[in-house]
C-alpha cells in the first residue's frame, strides 16, 4: 500500500500542476494527510487531522481540495445510512465493498472475488453491461453484539433486525392491548423502522404494526438465531 501511495502522490503532482491549480503545496499537504489515514473521513475529521499537524486551512478550501481529488480519482465519497459524506482512498484497479455497524457506525471494508464474479454473471444473464457497482451491508458488528444483553426491549432493536418476542411486561391493561394487536410471546417480528424516538413499525406474518415507544419498551425480545 505504501508503494501505491507514492504513485498516487506522483500522479497528483502531474495532474494538479497540469491543471494549474492554486495553492498547490497546500493541496498536496491535504492529500498526504488523507493518504496517511486508512479511514473513511468527513471534512470535519480531516480538518482536525490537519490541525494536529499544524495546518490551519479553511474548511471550504479542504472541501474543495477533496472535490478535486474526487474529480481526478484520488478520493471516493460515500453516503452511508446517516447521510454524512465520508471520503475514502480510491486506488485504481482495486475495488471493495462495505459492512456498516448500525450501532457503533464502524465501517468494515471487504473483498470477495466470487461475489464480484457472480455480480458480473447476473448482469450478463439480464443482458446488462456492468460498469460499476457498490454494496453496503448493514448490521451489528461482533464487538457490539457481544456487549449487548441477550434480551432487549423492542424499542432498542435496529431496523432490519429479526427478533423473537419473549415477554410482555407492564400492567394487565398494557398486556391486553399488545395481545389484542396480535403480538404474543413466541412471535418472530422484523423491525421495519425505528428512528430512536416516537413510534416504530414492525412486521409479523406479512402484516405491519405501528407501536408507540412506551409500548415497545414493554416488549422484551431476543435476536433470532440464524
Amino acid at each position: 500500500m505504501k508503494r501505491i501511495h507514492i504513485q498516487e502522490k506522483e500522479q497528483f503532482i502531474k495532474l494538479f500542476q497540469h491543471e494549474h491549480s492554486d495553492r498547490f503545496e497546500d493541496r498536496f499537504s491535504i492529500l498526504e494527510t488523507f493518504l496517511n489515514h486508512e479511514r473513511h473521513l468527513t471534512v470535519d475529521e480531516l480538518v482536525e487531522l490537519l490541525n494536529v499537524k499544524g495546518f490551519r486551512f479553511e474548511p471550504e478550501f479542504i472541501k474543495s481540495t477533496l472535490q478535486l481529488m474526487t474529480r481526478f480519482g484520488f478520493a471516493q465519497p460515500n453516503q452511508f445510512d446517516n447521510g454524512v459524506v465520508r471520503y475514502e482512498h480510491r486506488h485504481l484497479g482495486h475495488h471493495h465493498d462495505h459492512m456498516i455497524c448500525t450501532k457503533c457506525k464502524k465501517i468494515i471494508e471487504f473483498q470477495d472475488n466470487a461475489l464480484e464474479d457472480d455480480q458480473v454473471r447476473i448482469a450478463e444473464n439480464h443482458g446488462f453491461h456492468l460498469l460499476q457497482h457498490k454494496m453496503e451491508l448493514y448490521g451489528i458488528c461482533s464487538e457490539c453484539f457481544k456487549e449487548r444483553e441477550k434480551m432487549i426491549p423492542l424499542s432498542s432493536a435496529r431496523p432490519g433486525e429479526r427478533l423473537v418476542i419473549k415477554d410482555l411486561t407492564g400492567g394487565m391493561g398494557s398486556r391486553i392491548r399488545l395481545l389484542s394487536m396480535g403480538l404474543r410471546p413466541g412471535d418472530e417480528v422484523e423491525v421495519v423502522s425505528n428512528q430512536g424516538k416516537g413510534q416504530l413499525v414492525v412486521a409479523l406474518d406479512l402484516k405491519r404494526f405501528i407501536i408507540g415507544r412506551g409500548q415497545a419498551e414493554k416488549i422484551l425480545a431476543e435476536p433470532k438465531e440464524e
